[in-house]
């Protein structure tokens, strides 16, 4: 599967959560970090969790690819799941609006933006 392919998929269960400001970002030009960027917002502490476990589940279940490391609790209001050259972003509105990667990494084209 192409990682472009595979980034389409996490942002469609992100959606599937009802994850909101769902953002897709090339860094491929900007940065050696990641080919991607997903970023998504949880309205809740249990709907950040609902998030992140949806995707970590459903790209192992049906693409047999398991994260390298997902960092950071719910609690706190950012987990971060790395799946090397995809990295989704999940946040609480205060700390996505905080971190504002959108406009730190704002020379990435962003290929997607579902409200």
């Amino acid at each position: 599967m192409e990682t472009l392919d595979l980034a389409r998929v996490v942002v469609d269960l992100a959606s599937d959560i009802k994850g909101e400001n769902i953002v897709l970002m090339d860094m491929r030009q900007v940065s050696p970090i990641a080919d991607y960027f997903i970023i998504v917002t949880g309205t809740s502490e249990r709907q950040l969790k609902a998030i992140v476990s949806h995707i970590a589940e459903e790209v192992k279940k049906q693409y047999q690819i398991s994260a390298w490391r997902t960092e950071g609790e719910a609690q706190n209001g950012w987990v971060l799941i790395d799946f090397a050259d995809i990295v989704v972003h999940a946040f609480l509105p205060e700390k996505r609006s905080y971190y504002d990667l959108e406009g730190l990494w704002r020379d990435a084209p962003i290929m997607v933006r579902m409200q």
